[in-house]
């Protein structure tokens, strides 16, 4: 896997490149940075400092995540299928019409997160926080909620969702039947 720095990045971004598959960019700082279309699928972008990026429509398939920054980042229609994203600091994202289809998101923070029409069937968020998102047409089929806080989340439908005792669902309450 090719390491770049977050400057070697933005250059060769600037220049027109677009596909950094399987690149290594662990712990970079791209605060602010506009990398929309990018392409960094089945790279690695742990620890990764991230807030008010624009990552629109990125192409972030099976992209490793830890614990990366990403608060307000612009995530809309970015395909994370099968991305790890545990950890991670997804608070105030627009995750609108995202692809994030058996994601790893177990104990991700995504309070107030803008999850709608976004797809997260078969997904795994145990632990995580979505309380305040707004999951508006949002596909959770087969979504795994088990301790996930969904307190006061928008039109979330978890009819085909995997609830447990220690889901906080949206109106505060746990199933406790």
């Amino acid at each position: 896997m090719q390491t770049l720095t977050a400057e070697e990045l933005l250059a060769a971004y600037q220049d027109g490149r677009r596909d950094f598959c399987s690149v290594s960019l662990q712990g970079v700082d791209l605060f602010e940075q506009d990398l929309r279309d990018i392409d960094l699928s089945e790279g690695d972008l742990s620890t990764a400092y991230l807030p008010y990026a624009n990552l629109g429509r990125a192409r972030l398939c099976q992209v490793r995540l830890l614990q990366a920054e990403l608060s307000n980042a612009q995530l809309y229609g970015a395909d994370l299928s099968e991305a790890t994203l545990v950890t991670c600091n997804l608070s105030y994202v627009n995750l609108r019409g995202a692809c994030l289809q058996r994601a790893d998101l177990t104990g991700a923070n995504l309070f107030k997160a803008d999850l709608s029409g976004a797809d997260l069937s078969g997904a795994k968020l145990k632990g995580a926080n979505l309380s305040r998102a707004n999951l508006t047409q949002a596909d959770l089929t087969d979504v795994q909620l088990s301790g996930c806080n969904l307190f006061q989340a928008q039109s979330a439908d978890l009819s085909d969702a995997f609830c447990d005792r220690a889901t906080i669902y949206p109106d505060g309450h746990r199933n406790i039947s």
